[in-house]
């Protein structure tokens, strides 16, 4: 475990301005999202829109990296380099998703936990090989009546830790993800409640197992209310309520913090992270962004799956990344999303 690289490259992907592309949808996820816009959901299908995500000319602008899919890192672009070479030739740092998705926990029918430490060694190790130089595992936390219960708020701390612990000895930076749910009719104060909780646990976990908190990045949920809620937080409550969690349970040693957007839309995201960003607390960290379909849901309808469209989809992921990198730097506006329509 070389400590000293893993630093490098967990301090390139939050490079001032930039951020992680979330693209390692899984099948049934990326699946439902073409039925929806009537995109044949096969593998070519698939690939030609990751060929149209990652050949965008000026990505790396405000990209670092992108998170691929176990599919997507054996696949190539439809010039044929493998897209882990594409990306790392762009100057965008390939990465992987390891985890096997979140099942139910047992006693706890109503939360999960993220299963796929079996055969993770090998599996990073492979990953590595095959160019990916850091990986996510995602864990889930539910806001609900009785529950987030310490049960699972432990087992996916301790999942998260010990999948860091292994994807460091692999060579690779990992991304971890304890996502508290938007989901549910949750006050921002329950929401942060549960987000410091479950972060003081995470880490605490990664402790115990001996992570390198300088060779990781966090991808936190912000403290947000629930989206049904009656009366939703501002954008500037979420802000402070979100960097005081932060500085309450993350050490200095982490090099950033990457966000992931859990369910709010585009414009929600990137005003929120620019919010954060112009937080008058001061904090040790970089605070970017790991979006997913808060970067892609406008360029995959643009593109629906055809290659005519695609230079029109590209112009639009572009912009979408623009205004998260822009709001990574605090220099976000309203206006932006004006000059996009």
């Amino acid at each position: 475990m070389n400590n000293e690289e893993l630093n490098k490259v967990a301090c390139a992907m939050v490079a001032p301005g930039r951020g992680i592309l979330a693209m390692d949808e899984s099948h049934p996820t990326c699946n439902k999202r073409f039925e929806k816009l009537g995109i044949p959901t096969t593998e070519t299908m698939r690939q030609e829109y990751r060929d149209m995500l990652v050949t965008a000319d000026g990505l790396s602008d405000y990209v670092s990296g992108a998170i691929l899919f176990d599919e997507t890192i054996r696949q190539k672009t439809l010039d044929g380099t493998p897209f882990a070479d594409h990306l790392a030739n762009k100057g965008i740092i390939p990465g992987i998703k390891v985890d096997a998705g979140a099942k139910p926990l047992a006693g706890h029918e109503e939360e999960k936990v993220t299963h796929g430490l079996d055969g993770l060694q090998e599996r990073c190790t492979e990953y590595f090989e095959l160019g990916a130089r850091f990986s996510k595992w995602r864990a889930v936390i539910t806001i609900g009546k009785g529950i987030s219960s310490w049960a699972c708020i432990e087992a996916n701390a301790h999942a998260l830790a010990r999948y860091a612990r292994i994807s460091q000895e692999a060579g690779l930076v990992p991304i971890v993800e304890p996502e508290v749910l938007m989901d549910g009719d949750h006050s921002i104060e329950r929401c942060y409640e549960v987000t410091e909780l479950t972060q003081r646990v995470v880490f605490y976990q990664l402790k115990n197992q001996g992570v390198a908190l300088e060779g990781m990045i966090l991808k936190p949920s912000m403290v947000i209310s629930g989206a049904s809620a009656k009366s939703r937080a501002d954008v500037e409550t979420v802000a402070e309520q979100t960097v005081r969690c932060l500085l309450n349970t993350v050490p200095a040693a982490v090099p950033g913090i990457a966000f992931l957007s859990g369910g709010q839309t585009d414009q929600e995201a990137s005003q929120h992270l620019n919010a954060i960003n112009l937080s008058g607390l001061s904090r040790p960290w970089a605070l970017t962004f790991s979006y997913g379909r808060a970067l892609q849901q406008t360029a995959m309808q643009v593109w629906n799956g055809d290659n005519a469209n695609v230079q029109k989809a590209q112009q639009a992921l572009l912009w979408r990344a623009k205004c998260n990198g822009s709001a990574a730097l605090g220099k976000y506006t309203d206006a932006m999303e004006s000059q996009a329509a």
